[in-house]
């Protein structure tokens, strides 16, 4: 076998063999056999909640099994092809075969950072929350941008987005914005999203044509589904009912349905406001209040093991975790890991999977060497 080829080769069967472990492939498939025999019970629907539990918990682990059973199943097929025309010295067979396998590499990456994806809730869907910092327009034209970014990366990827809540800006922008991404493993790839994105521009706003720099922060928690109870005392929270605002138009009511739930014990607050009625407001809020109190449970989990976890500072200098400068130069740049881009058009129109795969492969790095 060639060497290039053969070098390819060693190197997808190592990915293989990281992926395995990553899924702790003996216990995983043990696992695997366990739920295909509970799940079979003619009883299992007795208990519906915990067959939907079961149900979830199968499927997920079956579909991460049978892709990297497929792909190294595939590795081996192309290897052998390629083998099998050397055998017959047939140069053009050769040729087709070797493209073929050496195209499998992008099929290899898109597993390996899957992979990563293996965090308690990173599975479920996301709320995201859109922040302005001090600056009146200035920031919350950048947190309106910051919004559509988030937005056009989600319709690149199929997923669904839900407005839950917004505050106009008195010139332009927003002031916040919650939004609701639907789609698998969408809290898994938002959730470095967190802190806060400095913008650097010509403002538009300014008749004097200065550069101007914009704070606004975002914060991303995960969907609690029905796989996950979290007990809130009712005494603990306080229910606010306000009028809905926003710019006009058939997604705002008018009426006074709009939600407001504060959690007096931690301070966290969870709104919602473009529900047709108060009822589905309400339930937004409590699902979103769910949402912080859990993400707060798995940061102290984190902190626990000795994970870093990204300080909720101010809304300013000193605690930016990316910088989108659009003056005097053209440059994107992630603060924690180091990915850059001087694509910032590209970035704002929602082009973020390298930054997102970029604090993937970052967190894993050192458990892979561990390993």
């Amino acid at each position: 076998m060639r060497a290039e080829i053969a070098a390819q080769n060693d190197k997808y069967m190592k990915a293989i063999e990281l992926l395995k472990k990553r899924l702790n492939w003996q216990d995983a498939t043990e696992r695997l056999d366990e739920l295909n025999a509970l799940t079979a019970d003619a009883n299992l629907w007795d208990n519906p909640q915990n067959a939907q539990k079961l149900m979830s918990e199968r499927n997920i682990l079956a579909a991460s099994l049978s892709d990297v059973t497929d792909l190294e199943n595939q590795i081996v097929d192309g290897r052998d092809m390629v083998e099998l025309a050397e055998a017959e010295g047939d140069e053009a067979l050769l040729a087709e075969a070797e493209v073929a396998f050496m195209n499998l590499e992008e099929a290899v990456s898109k597993a390996e950072l899957e992979s990563l994806l293996s965090g308690e809730a990173d599975k479920n869907d996301a709320f995201l929350e859109i922040h302005s910092g001090a600056g009146g327009t200035e920031s919350q034209d950048w947190a309106s941008m910051l919004r559509r970014m988030y937005m056009r990366w989600a319709e690149k990827r199929g997923f669904k987005v839900t407005l839950l809540e917004e505050g106009i800006g008195e010139e332009a922008g927003i002031k916040s914005s919650t939004l609701k991404f639907s789609g698998h493993n969408a809290y898994g790839w938002l959730k470095h999203e967190s802190g806060v994105h400095r913008l650097v521009r010509i403002s538009p706003f300014d008749s004097n044509a200065r550069r101007h720099t914009s704070f606004s922060s975002v914060w991303v928690y995960p969907v609690v589904d029905d796989t996950i109870h979290i007990d809130i005392n009712p005494a603990d929270v306080r229910i606010d009912v306000y009028r809905a605002s926003g710019a006009g138009g058939q997604h705002v009511n008018r009426t006074e349905s709009a939600v407001r739930i504060t959690h007096i014990p931690t301070g966290i607050v969870a709104q919602s406001q473009t529900g047709r009625s108060q009822h589905q407001n309400k339930e937004e809020a409590w699902n979103m209040l769910r949402a912080r109190l859990y993400e707060l449970e798995l940061k102290k989990r984190e902190e626990a093991q000795g994970a870093v976890e990204l300080s909720k500072g101010d809304n300013g200098w000193g605690n930016q975790i990316r910088s989108y400068v659009l003056q005097p130069y053209q440059m994107v740049k992630d603060l924690r890991t180091g990915y850059e881009t001087s694509d910032t058009a590209g970035v704002l129109d929602g082009d973020l999977d390298g930054f997102m795969k970029a604090s993937l492969a970052g967190l894993n790095k050192k458990d892979d060497a561990k390993e």
